[in-house]
């Protein structure tokens, strides 16, 4: 039976994520897939849909929000692949408790503030040039390690070279479980 991954979206969620069904086209056949819209899980209702506006609405309850919804939605361990927003929402849900197998977080914003990692296997993904990234001294006081893309921005995890590294990883932690 195949492993189960829970994708979040970042975001903009299926509105600007066609870069998504990389992913799923590499990963469909060894995980068991679910994938959740981070605007549709945080309940956001924005009029005008900026990155200004839609962000403004994740900060102002929207994250709280998606955390609610999956820790409700979700309860058995599984692994979990999230981007950006998604990332954060997955970050901030496994220290409160969401059961989790691994967690690989691309670019996820916010988790600079955070004081704490959570007990899962936890993958970390940044471009080198993301204005959101943690530094250094973040990631010691924290206790976790930082995998930098040296020359890539923010939306790293749009790009199918980083597609398909990641997702290599992925594939590699399930045929290494496997076996």
């Amino acid at each position: 039976m195949a492993e189960k991954l829970i994708v979040l979206s970042d975001m903009w969620g299926v509105k600007k994520g066609l870069w998504i069904t990389s992913y799923f086209g590499y990963l469909q056949q060894y995980y068991d897939i679910s994938f959740y819209d981070c605007q549709q899980l945080a309940s956001l209702d924005v009029p005008i849909c900026t990155e200004e506006n839609i962000h403004q609405a994740f900060v102002n309850g929207g994250i709280d929000t998606a955390i609610k919804q999956l820790l409700r939605k979700e309860s058995d361990p599984c692994h979990y692949l999230a981007f950006s927003t998604g990332g954060t929402i997955a970050y901030k849900a496994a220290l409160e408790g969401l059961p989790m197998k691994s967690l690989t977080a691309i670019s996820p914003t916010r988790i600079r503030y955070e004081k704490r990692r959570p007990a899962y296997d936890l993958s970390l993904v940044f471009g080198e040039l993301d204005k959101f990234r943690p530094d250094e001294k973040w990631a010691k006081s924290v206790g976790v390690d930082l995998q930098i893309m040296p020359n890539f921005g923010h939306q790293l995890y749009t790009d199918e070279k980083i597609i398909g590294q990641i997702c290599l990883e992925l594939l590699q932690r399930v045929t290494r479980n496997a076996s």
